[in-house]
């Protein structure tokens, strides 16, 4: 009889949880039990690892082979476990030393040959090792740069199965044959897999796109392309400033995608904690290009408007997968034509925008996925795109305007900080005659600037963020100046703000005077912050926001 024992992790949704792999031999007929709560790919690893070990020049146990994964309570699936399998049964018939592998960590998949396979999410299975205090990772080859970003942890990469035993047991390598791109099912953009994420969203993280997406090149847009809007520039500013969310309303061809396009280039890179959060979501939805084991820049998700319930919030057969909120997490989550999106679908955003992460019920388990996202929401103001212009045209029954607008519920659009009309563009604007508008360069310093007084002003707090402040402390800690509030006061009480509404108008204030530079709000930063919320105009100053950026004159203050 022979026991050996190994480790390796099973992931529940971007969280890993350490998994003890048992193999015992026992005499009696030739059969292989895998046990532990497996799904359908984890148990035709039986397959795949018989196969590999003989591949690999050695031989197959010919006795009652028993694999336990434990704990057995913890649903596993995937084909992450076949190297931790393969050298449990190794171990057992005491092919290799069992006390080699008792305190390793193995993450791979198993061709037939015994060729070791990347796998998704190294870097949370990863992080849970070193959690759980191991040292010592082997991974396959391609995955060593992922693996390596936990700070304590050694890495072993390997090509095949062979090597592996041969390095366990202080042996020459095998000769192997080059590497081949065929290995990265599931990591690939472009390559096949059972374990490839739905292609149904469009992800631009530094240059890359989602999976069945052909990889862009590195190109940062520029604001300089956007003709005119000079009060859409300031809210995507301000947006950007201080994370708030913002809804672009208009005609269609007035430039709403190319300003939601553009607010990733403004945004500052990611910290080191974020870096590795956002990074840990996407290699467990298997969308890392190989190269690219980081992600430093915000992720900028942008989901059709067709998407379903799980693509956008996270869900799938079996354990849950992250949907869109979570590929954007410490991003962008642009839903361009929001009313033609499903009503359920939106409202489900309610939650992760209030909390900034989502759990996802499933009768297979529960998960909970980070969802901290910056939104903007874009969407015509009628299906046929004309309602209101100049000169008409519009075709659509004011029934069918009502029930379009409607789609985007009161409480989903309470929870957005940023009204913005987007207007048609002049004919001059599209010239060009009014100067050159400003690059995202220049737009993105004073956003850096400005988060970084925020930082500064919330250093020892658990936010950092102006739009991650409860209204409560931003009145009793941080007030804006005296009689600031009393125009979003007067609109509380006339019905136009809600009590969340208040909150908001006063987070956006505060990015609004770290923009300017202020001390706190004054009573033009509080007007600003209320029109774009509102759409009222107060006779409110872009200069306020930014003095390079200035708009057109304000009209009148519109009476009550």
């Amino acid at each position: 009889m022979g026991f050996a024992r190994t480790c390796s992790v099973a992931l529940v949704g971007v969280e890993g949880v350490v998994v003890e792999v048992q193999a015992d031999l026992e005499p009696g007929v030739a059969t292989f039990t895998l046990v532990g709560l497996p799904d359908k790919s984890l148990t035709e690893s039986r397959d795949r690892v018989r196969a590999a070990v003989v591949n690999a020049g050695a031989d197959w146990p010919q006795r009652k082979l028993t694999v336990g994964l434990s704990p057995a309570a913890v649903p596993k699936s995937g084909s992450g476990f076949d190297l931790a399998v393969a050298c449990a049964v190794l171990g057992a018939a005491e092919r290799i030393d069992p006390r080699s592998i008792a305190d390793l960590m193995m993450l791979g998949e198993l061709g037939l040959d015994g060729r070791v396979r990347p796998v998704r999410g190294v870097l949370p299975a990863v992080l849970a090792a070193a959690d759980a205090g191991h040292r010592q990772v082997v991974v396959a080859e391609e995955a060593v740069p992922e693996a390596s970003l936990v700070p304590g942890v050694s890495v072993i990469g390997v090509r095949s199965l062979g090597k592996l035993i041969a390095l366990l047991n202080d042996e020459p390598p095998p000769e192997e044959a080059p590497a081949d791109d065929s290995g990265m099912e599931g990591l690939s953009p472009d390559g096949p897999g059972p374990e490839r994420s739905p292609p149904v969203l469009s992800l631009h993280s530094a240059g890359w796109a989602a999976p069945g997406l052909t990889r862009e090149p590195e190109r940062m847009l520029d604001m300089a392309d956007v003709a005119g809007q000079s009060t859409a520039r300031s809210a995507l500013e301000v947006a950007a400033a201080g994370r708030h969310h913002i809804f672009f309303g208009g005609p269609p061809g007035a430039g709403k995608t190319m300003l939601a396009e553009r607010l990733p280039g403004l945004l500052p890179a990611l910290t080191s904690q974020e870096s590795l959060e956002a990074t840990a979501v996407h290699s467990v939805a298997g969308v890392l290009p190989p190269g690219q084991p980081l992600v430093t820049r915000p992720p900028y998700c942008a989901p059709h408007h067709s998407a379903t319930m799980a693509s956008l919030i996270g869900g799938g057969s079996g354990l849950p997968r992250p949907g869109a909120v979570s590929m954007a997490h410490h991003g962008v989550l642009f839903l361009d034509e929001a009313a033609e999106c499903g009503v359920r679908v939106l409202d489900a955003m309610r939650q992760p925008l209030e909390s900034g992460h989502v759990v996802v019920a499933r009768a297979s388990g529960m998960m909970r996925m980070p969802a901290r996202f910056l939104l903007v929401l874009a969407a015509n103001p009628c299906p046929c795109g004309r309602h209101g212009m100049t000169g008409g045209g519009c075709e659509c029954r004011p029934a069918s305007v009502r029930r379009y607008r409607a789609r985007l519920s009161g409480p989903l659009m309470d929870r957005v900080d940023l009204r913005v009309q987007v207007k048609p563009l002049s004919r001059s604007e599209l010239a060009g005659l009014h100067g050159k508008a400003e690059n995202t360069a220049a737009v993105a310093e004073r956003v850096r600037a400005a988060r970084e007084r925020a930082s500064a002003r919330y250093v020892g707090t658990p936010w950092s963020a102006n739009s991650d402040v409860p209204g409560h402390e931003l009145r009793t800690r941080w007030p804006a100046e005296p009689g600031a509030l009393s125009r979003a006061e007067e609109d509380m009480e006339h019905g136009l703000l809600t009590a969340r509404g208040m909150d908001r108008v006063l987070r956006v204030a505060w990015t609004v005077a770290d923009l300017a530079g202020h001390d706190r709000p004054t009573a033009q930063d509080v007007d600003w912050a209320l029109e774009l919320r509102t759409g009222i105009r107060r006779g409110t100053a872009l200069s306020t926001v930014s003095a390079a950026s200035a708009a057109t004159p304000a009209a009148p203050r519109r009476g009550r």
